[in-house]
């Protein structure tokens, strides 16, 4: 672990937290109950398993920060949260928070705000073991990709690259896997914490094509103006690094996968 790097991340955070007012509205800050907005159906980020628990790294994030806020929050409660629905939920208070494997964009700084990122991840692709004709993100022009509502993923191979693929519109990143497994698509294009979740669970069926083409800096989504909460979820992150946790947490979930985990402090945002 870089000393220097997370120093200086260290320093950013309680220099932010210096400043701003907290904004006009209603603050996380000293509430009772935090409503956290998770995923139910990314395993090893956040699933829900039969007995109505959640399970995975963005849900022990999410403990983390909620244990460690200045005023801890006696409840937490999670609530599932679609990725076509992250940025109402947050608007109309349906949820305080979202730790959902939720990537910073401008378009998404237009409505919502975000502390971290908790997390810098990189977009990959997965496709099924016998599919030996895609090495990359231009062998999937033809191809059947899976375009989760509300994602951006699949927006990074068709618009942004220009790769002619075949659209296959679905809720939910879970749906990607099912569809994948029964050849109903071709391959999922995103974030490799997710495609590494699944990996995990559907074993030698699937396989990474290694071909990273962006990254993807996971946020905690939380109301515009509460600059005064979203200075308190940084600290609360940067803590999570210095004292380990995020290390653990990470070689938890995702260390019996061959992907090269990052376990110094992200460059933060900033609120505000």
């Amino acid at each position: 672990m870089r000393v220097g790097r997370i120093g200086a991340a260290l320093a950013l955070a309680v220099a932010v937290a210096g400043c701003g007012t907290g904004g006009s509205g209603s603050s996380i800050t000293g509430k009772d109950t935090l409503t956290i907005g998770v995923a139910k159906d990314q395993p090893g980020l956040g699933l829900r398993k039969p007995d109505g628990t959640f399970a995975g790294f963005d849900i022990d994030v999410a403990r983390y920060i909620a244990a460690h806020l200045e005023n801890k929050p006696k409840k937490i409660e999670f609530k599932v949260v679609t990725p076509s629905g992250r940025e109402s939920a947050i608007q109309t208070g349906k949820v305080d928070l979202v730790v959902s494997s939720y990537s910073i964009t401008p378009e998404r700084k237009t409505k919502v705000a975000f502390a971290g990122p908790y997390y810098v991840a990189h977009q990959d692709t997965l496709v099924r073991t016998n599919e030996t004709g895609i090495r990359n993100v231009r062998d999937l022009a033809g191809r059947r990709l899976c375009a989760v509502n509300g994602s951006v993923s699949w927006q990074r191979v068709t618009v942004e690259r220009n790769v002619a693929a075949q659209l296959v519109k679905v809720p939910t990143y879970g749906d990607c896997l099912a569809k994948l497994t029964d050849n109903s698509l071709d391959a999922i294009s995103t974030d490799d914490l997710i495609l590494a979740g699944f990996a995990a669970q559907k074993g030698k069926a699937v396989r990474f094509v290694n071909a990273p083409i962006s990254d993807e800096r996971y946020g905690v989504g939380i109301g515009q103006s509460d600059v005064t909460g979203c200075e308190d979820v940084n600290k609360t992150i940067t803590e999570m690094y210095l004292d380990g946790t995020a290390g653990k947490l990470l070689k938890k979930w995702f260390g019996s996968t061959d992907l090269n985990l990052t376990t110094t402090v992200p460059q933060f945002e900033g609120c505000g």
